[in-house]
């Protein structure tokens, strides 16, 4: 658990660090942090998709996996209520801040593998690197959405902690293929917080979260089903 230790108050200095320095930057200089942080999202969504598409054994999953997740997510409103209960205690627009931070932070090939490696092998390499990534982000997206954005490390520790443990105990039931697949529907989630922060498009990227659980259903029925 050292590396997600590390990794989480990497994200907080980090948010703290920013937020501090916000006072200091000019509006405009904040507006065009704001928009690189959407170019950034958009370029590592479509590089996560499509360097982990040819990959897949099951092309057309990530295309279900939208569909089916991004249905439930909006009769379940998500967008709107984590909406309203970020906008009870700010009335920035942290709220997509935190959205596009919690994607960018746990949905990526190194905070994903990382606490696998840490619990099969002891190696914290992929975290520590994951670390030092998400310090300089969270710095940023903290110099754009202020001090709320601490919020984000928790969600990243539990993110990360749930991985290690479910790995600690199970072994490696967490294949390399489900791996990829998730990485796959996680790179359209960031593109997509991407075009909402360039504000090109607002696809409610919170509403489409239950997508990243269909491909873990699917390989568990898989797995069951033994096809």
């Amino acid at each position: 658990m050292l590396g997600t230790i590390v990794n989480t108050i990497c994200i907080m200095i980090g948010s703290t660090v920013g937020s501090v320095a916000k006072r200091a930057i000019k509006p405009q200089y904040q507006s065009a942090l704001y928009h690189a942080m959407g170019l950034a999202a958009l370029v590592l969504g479509i590089n996560a998709v499509t360097s982990h598409l040819p990959e897949s054994n099951y092309p057309v999953l990530f295309i279900v996996s939208l569909a089916l997740g991004t249905l439930v997510g909006t009769l379940l409103d998500l967008s709107g209520k984590f909406n309203r209960v970020v906008q009870h205690f700010s009335k920035s627009n942290l709220a997509e801040g935190l959205s596009t931070g919690i994607l960018l932070y746990c949905i990526g090939t190194l905070s994903m593998v990382g606490p696998i490696m840490s619990a099969l092998y002891g190696d914290n390499t992929y975290l520590f690197t994951n670390a030092t990534l998400d310090l300089v982000t969270s710095t940023v997206l903290a110099s754009t959405y202020g001090f709320g954005m601490i919020l984000a490390a928790p969600v990243l520790f539990l993110f990360q902690g749930s991985i290690y443990l479910i790995t600690s105990l199970a072994g490696d039931v967490i294949s390399e293929e489900l791996m990829n697949e998730i990485s796959i529907v996680g790179g359209v989630l960031i593109a997509s917080s991407g075009l909402a922060i360039l504000e090109i498009k607002d696809c409610k990227t919170l509403n489409m979260l239950p997508a990243l659980a269909v491909p873990v259903f699917f390989f568990i029925a898989k797995y069951l089903i033994g096809f």
